[in-house]
């Protein structure tokens, strides 16, 4: 599994549509700067099919330093919760599908091949 980075997503959009990869960031940080900014006034983003992004309360609570055993208060803030689109998440189901299919066909067991033919006389 890999790390795509920014820079990666750039070159590939910038390949992708005849843009130069100087238009092709400033299109990507400008479409991440709106979804911060629209987060950070409390709206819920809807991506159709890929997902929802939507801020959420959390409580306080009390939680113990793990190191040292020792209660902390956390104070209440707000989280952005992601729930994945259906078309996303057929993709990805799809895609640990293919890898587990490759994985098996690497192992080299009958498996891997599906049942055997049967003998021709």
């Amino acid at each position: 599994m890999a790390t795509i980075t920014k820079k990666e997503l750039v070159n590939r959009i910038a390949e992708k549509t005849g843009q130069t990869k100087i238009v092709a960031k400033e299109i990507l940080q400008t479409f991440l700067d709106e979804i911060v900014r629209e987060l950070s006034l409390g709206n819920r983003l809807e991506f159709r099919d890929f997902g929802v992004f939507e801020v959420k309360p959390r409580r306080a609570r009390r939680a113990q330093n793990p190191r040292t055993l020792q209660k902390v208060e956390v104070p209440p803030k707000r989280v952005v919760k992601f729930k994945v689109g259906r078309v996303m998440r057929d993709h990805v189901s799809d895609g640990l599908a293919r890898q587990e299919a490759r994985a098996a066909g690497a192992g080299g067991g009958d498996a891997a091949k599906g049942a055997a033919a049967p003998p021709t006389s």
